[in-house]
């Protein structure tokens, strides 16, 4: 199983800030705080209008080695949408055979949502070996996350929801985990 590049997103980014962003303010701010702490990379969620426009910005500058992605892509029209953008991944929080089709053939590298075993093995049918944990928390944390890695020993997780400042790197320290997503570095 290969995954369209999103491989390469998750390992050089070992911790993705999740940010819901609301006006140039708010962007300039989040960016600011991630970069001052090492982090070259954003998903931004497309739960606010300024969304299309802070990705766009980002974009625009063009910053050298900084990944901007999309989150909260739930229907194929906004693929297409964010591919205009040309934006570095795709987050989903879940996972269709229509939104699967629309992200395959974007050619952009993206990260479906899952949090049960049928929805791992629907990933896995559509070829993704690189699935996001949602909502981790709530969907049993780190020991679901270890079950998952007895079941399906060639995928990779980036837990997301409910991840902190200090859980993070209890996440990171198991073998199944890739990366780890969250908002605790924005505040």
């Amino acid at each position: 199983m290969v995954q369209n590049g999103i491989e390469t997103v998750l390992k050089n980014n070992p911790v993705i800030p999740v940010a819901t962003i609301h006006n140039a303010e708010e962007l300039e701010s989040i960016v600011t705080k991630i970069q001052a702490v090492g982090i070259n990379c954003i998903e931004i969620t497309l739960r606010t209008e300024y969304a299309l426009e802070a990705i766009k910005q980002l974009k625009t500058r063009a910053i050298p080695g900084f990944f901007v992605g999309v989150g909260t892509v739930i229907r194929p029209e906004q693929v297409e949408q964010v591919k205009a953008l040309e934006v570095d991944f795709i987050v989903s929080p879940g996972l269709t055979e229509k939104l699967a089709e629309a992200l395959a053939v974007s050619g952009i590298p993206y990260i479906p949502g899952v949090s049960t075993v049928s929805e791992i093995m629907l990933g896995m049918e559509e070829n993704c070996a690189f699935l996001k944990f949602f909502p981790a928390n709530i969907s049993g944390g780190i020991d679901a996350l270890k079950a998952f890695g007895q079941l399906f020993p060639t995928v990779k997780f980036c837990p997301t929801g409910g991840i902190t400042e200090s859980t993070y790197e209890s996440y990171l320290a198991e073998k199944n985990i890739i990366s780890v997503g969250g908002s605790w570095m924005l505040k």
